[in-house]
């Protein structure tokens, strides 16, 4: 079987317009790492060392105060953690 000109002109636009469609959706889905959220995720494990500053400043080591904001700035360094370093 052989193809006329028309034909192969036609069969590989499709092919290539078939290729650039398939790595559009390939790339759509990557995960975008970015500085901005990265700063993001490192300010908020700041604010959370803030607050655990000024608990134990103002309510002393062992209050109560003082045990959430450790468990605060845990779930921040953890959540930190897991997003940039998957």
């Amino acid at each position: 079987m052989t193809l006329q000109r028309g034909e192969r002109k036609f069969l590989g636009r499709t092919l290539l317009l078939s290729g650039a469609l398939l790595a559009a959706l390939a790339f759509a889905g990557a995960p975008q790492a970015s500085a901005e959220s990265y700063e993001a995720c490192q300010r908020r494990v700041a604010k959370a060392e803030y607050r655990l500053d000024e608990a134990v400043e103002h309510h002393g080591v062992y209050s109560r105060q003082a045990e959430h904001a450790r468990y605060e700035l845990r779930e921040a360094r953890e959540r930190c953690w897991n997003e940039w370093h998957r």
